[in-house]
């Protein structure tokens, strides 16, 4: 198997490992590309990181090869393949499938046929999962193939460049068309799967917009502008709007029995080529069924 790598221009006299922090090579990338079996090279040679760079040195970070770790195993699965590159991979996750193994469901995920993926096709890559979906919560899934480019859309995700868009189908009729639900999300008080609005809580925000109007529901957008555990779901549900299906925040389950909620659009810069890539997933049929009684 090649290891991947990446190759860049210096643009300037500098040290490498000054160099190296500009072009986002965190210090734990490489401390792994220094330790366990990588490279950096200059102009076709081995160099260190006090290595002093000229203007137009050719730059190549060889990254180690990283193993899976033995948690997880490779089963042969059902996978939609959304797209897949060298650094990224997409994922289209069904409703009823966890994104990574727990204690609860340690086999059946998404992350185990992934794993499975990679070993048929021969591509050396390892799991880091950067936008994980609820079991029940379906749509698009964001997977980096090695813990650097894991890193990268991890900052991107923070500077907010990476944005995710939902869709979902909430019980009542909210009178506003747009509105944004600003409230901290903790961990509720004897529970180690619920959260709840807390004024301890880390800060959270959601942006809402109503899409169509039903007797007893209502279709509406959502856009993340943090990431917290079950964010979504608190929020809509703290708002008197919880979604349909969500019996853990009080969503009614006549009409489905899973939340209705998908993750229908993906946006973020490539790592590598640093271009803009944007993806999206229909609904799936349960929900889609909704929309059309």
């Amino acid at each position: 198997m090649q290891p991947f790598q990446l190759t860049f221009t210096a643009r300037k006299s500098q040290l490498l490992r000054e160099a190296l922090a500009e072009w986002g090579i965190s210090k734990r990338t490489l401390s792994a590309v220094k330790f366990e079996g990588g490279q950096l090279l200059v102009n076709g040679c081995a160099q260190t990181v006090r290595h002093v760079l000229n203007c137009g040195d050719s730059v190549t970070v060889v990254f180690p090869l990283e193993e899976r770790s033995p948690g997880l195993l490779a089963e042969e699965a059902m996978l939609t393949v959304v797209y897949e590159d060298e650094a990224v991979f997409i994922a289209d996750k069904p409703a009823g499938k966890s994104t990574i193994p727990s204690r609860d469901h340690p086999a059946g995920t998404l992350a185990n046929a992934v794993a499975a993926h990679f070993e048929k096709t021969g591509t050396p890559a390892t799991i880091h999962v950067v936008t994980r979906l609820d079991r029940n919560t379906s749509g698009l899934v964001c997977i980096a193939k090695n813990r650097h480019i894991h890193h990268v859309l991890s900052q991107e995700q923070q500077n907010g460049q990476m944005k995710r868009q939902y869709e979902a189908l909430v019980h009542g009729t909210p009178l506003r068309s747009e509105w944004a639900i600003t409230a901290p999300i903790g961990r509720k008080s004897g529970s180690i799967i619920e959260r709840e609005v807390r004024a301890d809580g880390q800060h959270a925000h959601t942006e809402v917009t109503v899409l169509n109007r039903y007797p007893n529901y209502t279709h509406v957008g959502l856009q993340l502008g943090t990431g917290r555990t079950h964010q979504i779901r608190v929020h809509l549900s703290h708002a008197g709007y919880p979604l349909l299906g969500d019996d853990l925040y009080g969503g009614p389950t006549e009409l489905i029995d899973r939340q209705a909620l998908h993750c229908t659009r993906l946006t973020f810069i490539h790592p590598v080529s640093r271009e803009p890539f944007v993806f999206s997933s229909p609904l799936p049929s349960d929900m889609k069924h909704l929309l059309q009684t």
